[in-house]
């Protein structure tokens, strides 16, 4: 019979270290379930501990004691750490946390009173101690008192891999451990942004983390895998799980997509118009990243193609920037014949870009059948104004400067009925080698209705590495200082501008206006 400890933990017991020496504090990873899987010096460390300390509910059972139950003594003493609550209903003053923190901070004492007498300390911990485990609340409460070890152990995460045979990540993949209990919609964003991801804590999450599988677009692909490597493990696909045979000792898998792209049939197809925002991989959505992930070919502007990370198994269709209607053709070709095409645009795919090719050319009758996605991006326009402040905090115009398909005179039109509007503008593409004079035009327009001190930002590769984010007057701006990599904000006559106490220069525009 091994000696559960119920008493006195003061008391000393034959052979025990000397009192007025601390104790030494293990957190000891058990591995997944299977004894075998315990590291050798898991088992070194609870065959030579003085007190074993393991978590369980309030039915005494422990998983933690069980797969180590071969490697304790008689003479072990025993701290059983038996949780007040398994579930959010208590009715204790603080809630499910303030019932949780008065158990852990009691636990740790129950803890403190061996390791000060001398006593060596092995709490217990199915898996790793420090992944979503129990242990560490120990850990943070008594670590910096005394000395501490943890010893590491194999993850569920890492036996669920195992277990299924397949690759859980490879090459530049992204693999994204997430908890159950997140909100579901948080679960649908992380579930369509990642490459791969497990998901811990099921049981009555189940339901909801189905859903998001569902909603992201990966249920297909996810596996469920339930107590691997214990007694009753069990394998299958995540669509055909029956949520109310779910345990909490359960995970979802989305393996690795590296060779494991489906064979598609031509009604499998689809095109999803994808915006990257103005630069690199920060400005990207959940959502974006996702639809440019499960592509199975990338059709795009070659300078926006290199913002995308190179995924084996993806073809990637790079042309110039002047042949979109060609190139939505090719896209929605692509998907006639069963491919899922993602055609990539800078910024918005909506604002003066690819959205409109698209559609246009998906209008025709021979791809009518063809399912068509524009996902939103960060526009130009948004990422300059969030670096000067908030110019665009009230009414705008948007306007391209570009005449290449559109008359000036049109623009000309445009440009003066939004001054005369008093709105504040954003001017795209408003130079380039060939197109010099459009911006000095464009500013005398403006100097007939707006004051000579009006700001007007210049946001230049915003976000990329030659970021530059200046505000000058109206009257002082320089067409030579403009080109096609440049979006300009030109403020109304609401529109404020001044540098705070650092130094730095912010633009805003009032939601207020003045009355007539």
């Amino acid at each position: 019979m091994s000696e559960q400890q119920t008493g006195r933990p003061d008391e000393q017991r034959a052979g025990q270290p000397d009192e007025r020496r601390a104790g030494r504090l293990y957190g000891v990873g058990l591995g997944p379930g299977d004894p075998a899987l315990m590291t050798l010096r898991a088992a070194e460390v609870i065959a030579e501990a003085d007190v074993v300390a393991y978590h369980s509910a309030r039915h005494g059972r422990s998983i933690a004691r069980s797969i180590a139950a071969e490697h304790l003594r008689a003479d072990h003493i025993e701290e059983a750490l038996v949780y007040p609550v398994t579930t959010e209903t208590t009715d204790h003053p603080g809630g499910y946390r303030g019932a949780m923190e008065d158990f852990y901070t009691e636990a740790a004492a129950r803890l403190a009173v061996h390791l000060d007498a001398g006593r060596t300390v092995a709490v217990l911990a199915e898996g790793d101690p420090m992944f979503y485990g129990s242990y560490m609340h120990m850990h943070k409460r008594l670590a910096d008192r005394y000395p501490t070890e943890v010893i590491p152990g194999v993850t569920s995460v890492s036996a669920a891999a195992a277990r299924l045979g397949t690759p859980l990540a490879e090459g530049e993949e992204v693999l994204t451990i997430l908890p159950g209990t997140l909100p579901e919609e948080e679960l649908t964003a992380r579930l369509a942004a990642t490459d791969a991801a497990v998901v811990m804590k099921l049981g009555r999450t189940f339901p909801a983390v189905r859903r998001a599988f569902e909603a992201s677009g990966r249920l297909p692909e996810a596996r469920y895998v339930e107590r691997a490597t214990m007694a009753g493990e069990r394998l299958g696909d995540l669509a055909d799980t029956d949520a109310a045979s779910v345990p909490y000792f359960a995970v979802a898998v989305l393996p690795s997509r590296i060779d494991a792209r489906p064979e598609r049939a031509p009604g499998d197809g689809e095109v999803a118009v994808v915006g990257t925002g103005p630069a690199g991989p920060l400005w990207l959505t959940p959502e974006t990243r996702g639809a440019l992930a499960a592509a199975d070919d990338l059709v795009g502007y070659t300078t926006y193609l290199d913002r995308v990370p190179v995924r084996p198994g993806q073809v990637r269709h790079g042309s110039d920037n002047k042949v979109e209607s060609e190139r939505a053709e090719f896209a929605l070709d692509l998907a006639r014949r069963g491919r899922r095409v993602a055609v990539v645009s800078g910024g918005d795919p909506g604002v003066f870009a690819m959205a409109t090719a698209v559609l246009e050319v998906a209008s025709q009758e021979e791809y009518a059948d063809v399912p068509v996605r524009v996902l939103p991006g960060v526009t130009a326009a948004n990422a300059a104004a969030a670096r000067a402040g908030a110019p665009l905090g009230h009414d705008y115009a948007t306007v391209s400067l570009s005449d290449r398909l559109k008359p000036w005179e049109v623009i000309a039109r445009r440009l003066s009925a939004a001054a005369s509007a008093d709105l504040v503008l954003a001017l795209y593409n408003p130079g380039s080698r060939s197109r010099t004079w459009q911006v000095g035009k464009a500013r005398d327009l403006l100097l007939e209705h707006r004051s000579p001190d009006t700001p007007v930002v210049l946001g230049r590769d915003v976000g990329g590495p030659a970021e530059s984010v200046r505000t000058v007057r109206l009257g002082d701006l320089d067409p030579d200082e403009v080109d096609m990599r440049t979006l300009l904000i030109v403020g109304s006559s609401q529109t404020r501008w001044g540098r705070r106490g650092d130094g730095t220069q912010i633009v805003w525009t009032p939601r207020r206006y003045p009355e007539g």
